[in-house]
């Protein structure tokens, strides 16, 4: 579910984008974007919905002057935006949980490694792209008469050409970076593509040389320094939250979250899923077209549709998930037949397809008039045994409890729930 949200930041009111999981969340993180970039770039999105998806609740918000928020960019500086970045982390602080991850693209990624130490809560910090030291960016600014001494100077990034003041350049060159990176004090997790043509990828090798374990990197071969493939900033947000895993202490659960709306009145947000008990299902869908949250007890996941109907492909689509569990009891009940009486079977796949057929094409179903589905189903068995086992092995295929679901008379109750 995503949120539209504001709160205060150096010049004035700051937005972001709340993105808050099915259920209550793991954990919390705010998402800091590039030099003169906004909330709304594609790799900001897909990677605060990868980790939405993963039960983390994560802020993408405007820097002063750019995108939606107020302020004047002209006035700001890398100071200023590291300042941004903790009053962020404050919001979330008070109205949902602290952030225990900070990541930040190109810049921001120099950003968040600057605001780590003044954020107590963050146990984890992740950059993609960034650059070593903050003053990288000074290349791309110029004094409009070409004096070093000038007041206003001007930055031209993809064409668009931004003003900024002469205090911008200085501030940028008073950074620390080894300081930054030497004293984070936090697990770390380095993102850089080999084919960066914006930031190099020696940058990367700085970045994790300076900073003290437990860090890693990743390499995003094949990636440019935007992301602009979808695939690349979702590998991003799933390998983030698989790493996170055993960095950041992320909750099974946790109190309902409060949300501040637009207007800055509080607002809970229902999650659902305390209700749950083993069994149950819960899918939620929020603004998105098709992509939903599948949440049970103890689990989550995410169900799409492909691209080709007007999806995003996050996950399976529901015709998938169907085969799955129909594939997966099937593996499972010979499992257990195996291990019960003795049959060295080594290894069971099962491959699955749906589709819709004519009746009449049919010659052992009942109905003779319009489309009926079906479903073909390939086992592969594999073991040291014989013929009579093998055949006796395929008819308790035909046991397992989904497929005698699905072949006997099933009854959907459905009802509206009330608050």
């Amino acid at each position: 579910m995503q949120q539209s949200v504001t709160f205060q930041g150096t010049q004035g009111q700051l937005s972001g984008i709340l993105h808050q999981p099915a259920g209550a969340a793991r954990a919390t993180a705010v998402f800091a974007h590039c030099f003169t970039c906004s909330k709304e770039m594609k790799a900001a999105t897909h990677i605060a919905r990868s980790l939405e998806d993963q039960g983390i609740a994560t802020l993408r918000f405007d820097f002063t002057g750019l995108g939606e928020s107020e302020g004047e960019f002209a006035a700001s500086n890398f100071s200023s935006n590291v300042e941004d970045l903790v009053l962020a982390s404050g919001f979330l602080r008070e109205q949902v949980a602290a952030p225990k991850i900070l990541v930040g693209h190109s810049l921001g990624g120099a950003a968040v490694l600057a605001a780590a130490h003044r954020v107590p809560e963050c146990e984890a910090v992740a950059t993609v792209g960034a650059p070593f030291d903050p003053a990288h960016v000074s290349h791309l600014i110029q004094s409009k008469d070409g004096q070093d001494g000038a007041k206003e100077w001007t930055a031209t990034i993809a064409g668009r050409e931004f003003r900024v003041q002469r205090q911008f350049v200085e501030d940028l060159e008073k950074q620390s970076p080894e300081a930054c990176a030497s004293g984070l004090g936090r697990a770390l997790l380095v993102f850089h593509s080999p084919q960066d043509e914006i930031v190099g990828v020696e940058n990367a090798r700085q970045i994790y040389e300076a900073a003290r374990h437990p860090k890693s990197f990743v390499s995003l071969d094949g990636a440019d320094h935007l992301l602009r493939r979808a695939a690349d900033a979702k590998y991003v947000g799933t390998v983030l939250a698989a790493w996170a895993t055993r960095y950041v202490s992320l909750g099974p659960s946790a109190a309902t979250p409060r949300v501040a709306s637009p207007q800055g009145a509080a607002q809970t947000v229902p999650t659902g899923a305390s209700d749950l008990s083993k069994g149950d299902v819960l899918v939620s869908g929020g603004t998105e077209r098709f992509r939903q949250q599948v949440l049970t007890d103890r689990h989550r996941w995410v169900a799409d549709e492909p691209e080709s109907v007007g999806g995003e492909d996050c996950g399976p689509d529901p015709y998938e998930m169907f085969l799955a569990a129909l594939g997966a009891c099937t593996n499972m009940t010979l499992r257990m037949y195996a291990d019960r009486k003795k049959i060295p079977l080594t290894a069971v796949s099962t491959q699955l397809r749906h589709r819709k057929v004519h009746a009449k094409d049919c010659d052992a179903c009942e109905s003779t008039g319009g489309m009926i589905d079906e479903i073909d189903r390939e086992i592969e068995l594999k073991g040291d045994f014989d013929d009579t086992t093998r055949a006796r092995l395929m008819e308790i295929a035909d046991r397992c409890p989904v497929h005698r679901t699905l072949t006997s008379e099933t009854r959907i109750r459905t009802g509206e729930k009330l608050d």
